[in-house]
């Protein structure tokens, strides 16, 4: 599974809050983004950010100089960071959310900005898709689970945990609406209606 810290930009460009849009925009210029991150004040401090956006709407639009403006006037503090641990599809979908195109990788220190461009180009999304992961998934836990409970019996625990875990599997995957990729639930459906008086099934609507 591919983190945010697989695909993120290690070297940031970072500005002050007390820096000059004008000084924003050649930094922009000089490295070719559309984003900086702006430095903490101090240790405790939130990360801001400025993007392009932030220029063209709030400067711009409205015939200020932005020699005259300050980053802090117009940047988004406290920004939304992400955790290098978060899953990149979990970034896509705070991304998707927020309506935000990127964000700085937080984990006590500023380690990198991640973006919708290093989501396209750089996760192995077309490769691995997490519906087809997940579908793999579902369907080895119900193999396991229908192994477990010919071995122990219908009405044992080892039974009762295994088809826990295909149901959490499947909770993850209705979570994620993909409808499309629940199809072993019929497989715990049709368990159920061979033994309905099973633990796990007693409680079970389908």
């Amino acid at each position: 599974m591919m983190k945010a810290e697989h695909i993120m930009t290690k070297d940031v460009i970072t500005i002050r809050g007390s820096a000059t849009v004008a000084e924003a925009v050649r930094l922009m210029k000089e490295n070719n983004l559309r984003a900086l991150v702006v430095d903490r004040r101090y240790d405790n401090d939130a990360y801001g950010m400025v993007s392009e956006t932030d220029i063209v709407y709030k400067v711009i639009a409205y015939g200020k100089d932005p020699k005259l403006v300050r980053v802090y006037e117009i940047m988004s503090k406290p920004c939304i960071v992400v955790n290098p641990e978060l899953s990149v599809e979990y970034v896509a979908r705070l991304f998707a959310n927020t309506g935000i195109r990127r964000a700085p990788v937080i984990q006590g220190k500023l380690l990198g900005i991640i973006s919708i461009t290093d989501i396209l180009t750089k996760s192995n999304f077309v490769e691995a898709p997490t519906a087809v992961r997940l579908e793999e998934k579902i369907q080895k836990a119900v193999e396991a689970a229908r192994a477990i409970c010919t071995q122990y019996g219908a009405y044992s625990k080892a039974c009762a945990a295994a088809w826990d875990e295909v149901e959490e599997l499947q909770a993850e995957a209705a979570h994620q609406k993909a409808e499309g990729m629940v199809s072993a639930k019929g497989s715990f459906e049709e368990y159920c209606r061979e033994n309905p008086n099973a633990p796990e099934c007693r409680n079970y609507k389908p």
